[in-house]
C-alpha cells in the first residue's frame, strides 16, 4: 500500500485551492483526509495529544487514513534514549487511541547522535512495544559510512524497523535561484537549507518504507527525483512494503500536488488505489504541475 502526504494539515494558505474556499481550520483535518493519506504527525515532538484530541482525529478521518507520529523530544533529544524508555512506552499507549489509524510512528535522532551511542539505541530499541511499528531518523554522517551503515541497517532489521531516508536533494541549488529573489518566503528556503544534507541511499530494513521528500518550489524542477522515487516504490510495493512518503515544501503550498504528483507517477507504474482527491487539483499560483 503506498501512502502519501504532508508534514501538516492547519495550513491556511491551502483554503480556495488544496481546500475548497470557505474551509474553516476547525474542518481543516476532514478536508485533508478527503484528499490524502497520511500526516507526518511533527507536533507530537512538542506535545501529547490529549485523549479527546485523538478521539476528533479519529472522527474527522476514515478507517484507511495513517497518522505517524514523531516521538517527543524529551525521549530523543534529551539525553540517552535509555533513559525515556518508559516515557517512550506511555507516548505509544497514548497513540494507539488512534486504533487502526496509528501508522508506523518515528525517531528523529539528533546530529550528536552518532555510532558510538549504538549500545542505547539497541537497547531502547529492545524495549520498544513491539506491537506499533517504528522508523528511525539518523542524522550523524557516520551512520552512513561502514562498518556503522552496515551495523544500523542490521539492528533495524532485527527489529522489523524502518530506516528512514530524507531527500533534500530538490532544495541544495536554491542559493541564487532566481524565482526566489525577493520572495515573502526567502527566510524559510533559507532555512532549508539547514536541513540535514545526508546521502540518499534507501534501505529496506522491514516490512515498510518511511521516505520523507523536501520538494523544491518550482515544480518542474522536481521532475527527475519525483521519477526516480516512483521507481523505487513501485519496486518496493512489488515487493509487498507499504510505503509511506511524506511532500514537504519551503511554502507549504505545492506540498499536496507533491504527493499527488508522486502518487501518479508510480500508478503508472503498478496497480495502486486511487487517491480520494478529485480529478483535477487547483493549480498554485506561482508555478505550473509539470
Amino acid at each position: 500500500m503506498l501512502y502519501v502526504g504532508c508534514p501538516i494539515w492547519s495550513f491556511k494558505g491551502w483554503v480556495g485551492n488544496f481546500y475548497p474556499k470557505g474551509t474553516k481550520p476547525a474542518d481543516f483535518l476532514r478536508e485533508y483526509a478527503r484528499r490524502l493519506t497520511t500526516i507526518e504527525g511533527n507536533t507530537t515532538f512538542y506535545a501529547v495529544p490529549a485523549g479527546e484530541t485523538l478521539a476528533a482525529w479519529v472522527a474527522d478521518t476514515p478507517g484507511t487514513f495513517r497518522f505517524c507520529p514523531k516521538i517527543p523530544k524529551q525521549v530523543s533529544h534529551e539525553g540517552k534514549l535509555t533513559d525515556h524508555i518508559n516515557d517512550a512506552r506511555a507516548f505509544a499507549e497514548v497513540m494507539k487511541r488512534l486504533g487502526i489509524r496509528l501508522g508506523p510512528m518515528f525517531l528523529q535522532l539528533p546530529p550528536r547522535f552518532s555510532p558510538k551511542l549504538i549500545g542505547d539505541l539497541s537497547a531502547f530499541l529492545s524495549a520498544w512495544t513491539s506491537d506499533v511499528r517504528l522508523a528511525v531518523e539518523v542524522r550523524h554522517l557516520d551512520w552512513f559510512d561502514p562498518p556503522y551503515d552496515e551495523a544500523l541497517d542490521e539492528l533495524l532489521a532485527e527489529h522489523n524497523m524502518a530506516r528512514v531516508t530524507i531527500d533534500t536533494r530538490p532544495i541544495r541549488s536554491l542559493s541564487g535561484d532566481a524565482i526566489l529573489t525577493g520572495s515573502i518566503y526567502q527566510a524559510l528556503l533559507e532555512a532549508r537549507e539547514r536541513k540535514p544534507d545526508l546521502p540518499v541511499v534507501p534501505k529496506r530494513t522491514s516490512d515498510f518504507v518511511f521516505v520523507r521528500y523536501i520538494g523544491h518550489p518550482d515544480l518542474q524542477v522536481n521532475r527527475p527525483f519525483l521519477d526516480e522515487w516512483a521507481d523505487y516504490f513501485s519496486s518496493q510495493l512489488q515487493g509487498d512494503a507499504d510505503v509511506y512518503v511524506f511532500c514537504h515544501s519551503p511554502d507549504n503550498l505545492i506540498a499536496p500536488n507533491l504527493c499527488r504528483e508522486l502518487h501518479r507517477r508510480v500508478s503508472q507504474r503498478v496497480s495502486i488505489p486511487a487517491l480520494p482527491w478529485g480529478a483535477q487539483p487547483v493549480q498554485p499560483e506561482q508555478g505550473r504541475l509539470f
